[in-house]
């Protein structure tokens, strides 16, 4: 046993432990707690049925699955699941696999946020300390459950987390280097306000400790004061008076030299990324030296699904950047993609105000392809432009983008929408994208 085994050991003696939530973390939780642990009671519940379980464990399935976890000491929530009543209104215990890998290891984590780009920074700086030689493991909203990860650890490992909105929400406890990238709108099906979005957002350094460090974007850091940290360094690639400034393929950092970014050497495509490169340049210089941050850099391969080259077909480049589902993503696809001539946008329709990426595709001189229902309200905003166009659905999308978009030029999926309700997730309609255009041959 490692020092995580033992504490969850300890954390569930004797409890009635519900799992909320079936899903990958679901799973992850119920294998640990059935390996390590021995609760006096382990039950499931989810909205969906589930099979194959021991019938020692309790299943509550189907719509009322929520009615019945004050029958437990504590409920290990999924980040997926919406609780129909706050933690202050129930009786039990709400916690998580995030919270309670937080309380034994949040001394050697690097915690990663942000509205877009978390992915790439959570993956980036993992490669760049994986292939400096670091004893480090990835984990979080990347898709690896950090209980996936718990029986390897050892008190010198390194954790990069990727952390979602959800599975902040509720959290009391806050990684030692933590890192705020960006704030757009999102998730307000969810929380319904941007204030609500960013005060669970906040949670990433809210419980971090004086001598912790918060790299956050300039744009929303909060003020430094004695009951803060002592270490919190802004970020930007607008404001220059920021610790961390990058502008021109250049990181400036207060007392440091400037780093000028290899673009030529480079597989990350488009100027935003050049952001997303001085967040990592910042964190790993803690741990390793610029010669090694530079050669690893050089080698990593970008995540599918973000701004990824799909193939040329029928003399049109197309790329996938499924992963978007904000304004901004949108219009950074449109100022990376080279030559582009057509892109399509539109999913699930989240309510929120699509103004920033009208008004900037009303001077974009591209081809719009809307589709599905925030599509529609894309398209209507327009009103009867000669180059917006709206479909129904991604099949109808592609069809036509391949019909309007001129030999030589780039079509680029960034749907600037949440994927949920048309497909499983955002991989899943890349992956139908992907499918759609090879199938144009």
């Amino acid at each position: 046993m490692n020092k995580f085994t033992e504490y969850i050991k300890n954390y569930t003696e004797n409890k009635s432990v519900c799992i909320l939530g079936f899903g990958r973390e679901g799973k992850a939780t119920y294998e640990i707690l059935s390996k390590y642990c021995s609760p006096k009671k382990i039950a499931v519940a989810d909205i969906n049925n589930i099979d194959n379980l021991p019938e020692s464990v309790e299943l509550i399935c189907g719509e009322n699955y929520q009615k019945s976890l004050d029958d437990f000491d504590m409920v290990f929530k999924s980040p997926g699941i919406v609780l129909e009543k706050q933690p202050s209104e129930l009786k039990c215990l709400i916690t998580s696999e995030t919270q309670v890998f937080f309380e034994v290891y949040r001394e050697q984590i690097i915690g990663i946020t942000g509205t877009k780009g978390k992915s790439t920074v959570t993956s980036l700086i993992y490669h760049i300390l994986k292939e400096s030689g670091k004893d480090c493991r990835i984990a979080g909203n990347i898709g690896i459950p950090v209980f996936d990860i718990a029986e390897s650890m050892t008190d010198k490992t390194t954790v990069v987390c990727e952390l979602s909105c959800h599975q902040l929400e509720y959290m009391t406890v806050s990684p030692i280097d933590a890192v705020f990238l960006n704030l757009f709108e999102e998730h307000l099906d969810h929380y319904g306000t941007m204030e609500r979005y960013y005060n669970a957002k906040k949670n990433i350094y809210l419980h971090q400790k004086r001598d912790d460090c918060l790299l956050i974007n300039s744009d929303i850091a909060p003020e430094n004061s004695p009951e803060l940290l002592q270490y919190i360094y802004g970020i930007s690639a607008e404001n220059a008076e920021a610790e961390v400034y990058v502008h021109d393929g250049i990181v400036k950092w207060d007392y440091h030299d400037d780093y000028i970014i290899p673009t030529d050497k480079i597989k990350l495509l488009g100027v935003h990324n050049h952001y997303n490169i001085a967040v990592a340049y910042f964190v790993t210089a803690f741990y390793v030296e610029r010669e090694e941050f530079e050669k690893a850099l050089c080698t990593f391969n970008p995540l599918a699904h973000r701004l990824e080259y799909v193939n040329t077909v029928n003399g049109i480049r197309w790329y996938d950047d499924s992963i978007s589902t904000a304004c901004a993503t949108a219009i950074e696809a449109v100022k990376s993609v080279p030559n582009i001539a057509t892109i399509l946008i539109g999913g699930m329709d989240r309510g929120i105000d699509y103004t920033p990426l009208v008004d900037f595709l009303s001077t974009a001189d591209i081809n719009v392809v809307c589709m599905e229902s925030s599509g529609k309200r894309i398209y209507d905003m327009f009103q009867s432009k000669n180059n917006v166009y709206y479909v129904p659905h991604l099949e109808d999308a592609v069809k036509l983008a391949n019909e309007i978009t001129p030999e030589n030029h780039s079509c680029v999926m960034s749907p600037a929408s949440a994927s949920y309700g048309i497909f499983k997730n955002f991989e899943e309609r890349g992956d139908v994208f992907k499918s759609l255009v090879n199938a144009l041959k």
